[in-house]
């Protein structure tokens, strides 16, 4: 008990900070979904759901676009499907008698930042851990679409306008670094803009909604450079599992 309840704490202590990032990205992401017509439980509820600024803003878009709902879940799946990934490379990191609750659970809470802390952690991750990070950071995810969609009510329309080019600079400040680091992946992202511009042009795709081309034009773009270019295994260099935390098996 003395264990989880530390490895909560310590979730709480680390999620601090991404809790603050998300709160002021959701709320520039709260005046888009203003726009698509959403109060503000409707803001809260969806962010509490949807843990991710693309896949939320894929939502809001289809929304605005009135498509119907088997879009909607086409879309987010596609924009989303990276933490399926993640919660596979994460269970690796619990004691091999940890509850399908807890997998359950910390799947459902996981987001870039929460993956990232709690797969740095060394030795077996006790996945109370994990729910203390996601204690505090989700609520300031869900609580930021909230109060952004609140401003977005009571703000002058030039200032909502020019709150929500923020979401864009997000876009930009996720892109940029990662393609700096990798010239492939500056060159798909290049490739990424010329085809979305050019299918936006091409009257054979003008039947389809914008986030429909946006998760074709994904899955196309993405599984050609992941064949062409597939990502080289790292060597394993990592240490033995400590002892410094317990999982909880059943609990």
């Amino acid at each position: 008990m003395n264990r989880n309840k530390n490895a909560f704490t310590n979730g709480l202590r680390d999620g601090l900070p991404i809790a603050l990032g998300y709160f002021a990205v959701a709320f520039s992401l709260g005046i888009v979904a203003k726009k698509a017509g959403l109060n503000p439980f409707q803001g809260f509820l969806s962010s509490l759901l949807n843990h991710a600024s693309a896949g939320e803003y894929a939502e809001f878009t289809v929304i605005m676009a009135n498509a119907p709902y088997l879009e909607m879940v086409f879309v987010i799946l596609i924009t989303n499907i990276r933490y399926m990934l993640m919660s596979c490379a994460l269970s690796q990191k619990f004691h091999t008698g940890t509850s399908y609750t807890h997998r359950f659970f910390v799947g459902f809470g996981i987001t870039d930042e929460i993956f990232g802390i709690s797969i740095g952690r060394t030795g077996a991750l006790n996945p109370y851990y994990t729910y203390g990070a996601m204690a505090i950071a989700l609520p300031g995810w869900s609580l930021g679409t909230a109060i952004g969609i609140v401003a977005g009510n009571i703000l002058p329309s030039s200032i909502v306008s020019a709150l929500s080019v923020a979401l864009y600079g997000m876009f930009i400040a996720i892109i940029v670094p990662a393609a700096k680091a990798n010239q492939i992946v500056g060159v798909v992202i290049v490739i990424s803009f010329l085809a979305s511009f050019a299918v936006s042009k091409i009257s054979l795709f003008a039947h389809m909604s914008d986030s429909l081309k946006i998760s074709l034009l994904t899955l196309i773009i993405a599984g050609a450079a992941a064949a062409l270019f597939p990502v080289k295994d790292a060597d394993d260099n990592s240490a033995a599992d400590s002892d410094q935390e317990v999982s909880v098996y059943d609990s």
